[in-house]
């Protein structure tokens, strides 16, 4: 097999797809952002004509939580549907017959249906937070589908749900509630602190995949012959989630976290500040039909990843 492009290597995804193909022995080409610019279409159609990929995996994306989101729109919608225009009709233009596109839950409407199904595409209203960042996401899987349908190509697009795992954003205030739960019961072990403080009642349920996990799912959907993708989507249905299709209580997610991180004191629910959507969960019974399941518990996979945080932070002392 030729070279594959992952685009978006440096990210927590695109990071653990690279991973997994090099443990496979595939030929990969890469580019830092510095390296190629993804939202500019011309350095993006001379490097697909001087490297000729046979297969891309188009991981990279400008992401964020609801600050970032609600602060600069504009750029989320803009940026997100530039690299996905870019490196699609760019990849078609050279001769790639084989893409995958990565997307996100946040497609799905504010009040879909738990747990959410592929079907539940383009049915409602989307959280109005992350709006322009969903948009986004949905135009890149009508760009697969459309040039499947227009040139018969082969561009694929999986769904994952909440991620975590080595190269997350452990940023106490700025990343997801995984990793922040990791700084914060670090923290509070370290320092002896007699409790940690999580907002909310600790009822909404979520839904968590390690991301080898996911970066495993990625490749099994990418590597599938077209006959058993074709009959399990439909032309202009064509998207997978990817999930574990079982869901947990914040409340019962940070004593987890509390545990792995070895925190004795308390934990403190402030019902004064919002919980959010009461749950998240993805329907995963289409990737499940097609023979693929997670495998990482998630007790196991929060210790994974607690070490990798440890080492990571003690490589930043040295």
């Amino acid at each position: 097999m030729g070279k594959i492009f992952v685009a978006g290597h440096r990210g927590m995804v695109g990071g653990a797809i690279l991973r997994q193909l090099q443990a496979q022995g595939e030929k990969t080409v890469t580019r830092t952002r510095a390296e190629l610019d993804l939202t500019d279409q011309t350095a993006v159609r001379a490097f697909m004509a001087a490297e000729r990929p046979v297969a891309v995996i188009l991981a990279a994306a400008r992401v964020g939580g609801i600050l970032a989101n609600n602060s600069y729109p504009a750029e989320f919608i803009r940026d997100n549907l530039a690299i996905e225009l870019n490196v699609i009709h760019e990849a078609w233009a050279a001769g790639v017959k084989r893409l995958l596109f990565l997307g996100s839950s946040c497609i799905y409407p504010r009040n879909a249906t738990q747990p959410m199904r592929e079907d539940a595409l383009l049915t409602g209203t989307l959280e109005a937070t992350n709006e322009p960042y969903a948009i986004a996401k949905i135009a890149g899987i009508k760009l697969c589908e459309s040039y499947n349908r227009q040139y018969g190509t082969d561009y694929r697009s999986v769904m994952p749900t909440n991620l975590y795992g080595p190269g997350d954003n452990f940023h106490p205030e700025n990343s997801h509630v995984l990793p922040a739960l990791i700084h914060r019961f670090h923290e509070a072990a370290t320092e002896g602190r007699p409790e940690v403080v999580i907002w909310g009642t600790g009822t909404p349920r979520r839904e968590f995949l390690h991301v080898d996990d996911m970066a495993a799912a990625s490749l099994f959907v990418m590597d599938l012959d077209r006959a058993t993708y074709d009959a399990n989507t439909s032309p202009m249905l064509s998207h997978i989630n990817v999930g574990t299709g079982t869901d947990i209580s914040i409340l019962e997610l940070a004593q987890m976290v509390a545990k792995v991180t070895g925190f004795r004191g308390d934990i403190r629910c402030d019902t004064s500040k919002p919980d959010g959507t009461p749950r998240k969960l993805m329907d995963v019974s289409r990737l499940r039909d097609m023979g693929w399941e997670a495998g990482i518990d998630l007790s196991d996979g929060i210790e994974k990843t607690y070490r990798w945080f440890l080492a990571r932070a003690a490589d930043t002392r040295l």
